[in-house]
């Protein structure tokens, strides 16, 4: 499986409970598409939101997100981990 690093960018009214409320619903859909989310990031100050997730493809993972809640990334992008 490979690493994909999702971003999303400038998310009006982003709050910590709004963020960990989407992560808890993707957590719930992963498993119907072989998606394991792994982590997120986030900043209120500027709406950014990064989530990790090990997923079969890329389109997998942007599945989950749309059926959990809708908030679609900017941008995903695949991954290597480092040190």
């Amino acid at each position: 499986m490979a690493l994909f690093m999702d971003i999303h960018k400038g998310v009006d009214g982003l709050t910590a409970q709004a963020v960990a409320e989407a992560h808890k619903k993707d957590l719930e859909k992963q498993g119907k598409y072989g998606v394991k989310y792994l982590k997120y990031w986030y900043n209120e100050k500027d709406g950014s939101v990064f989530c990790l997730s090990e997923a079969p493809n890329k389109d997998a993972a942007l599945r989950v997100h749309k059926e959990a809640h809708g908030l679609m990334p900017d941008d995903i992008i695949e991954v290597k981990e480092g040190s």
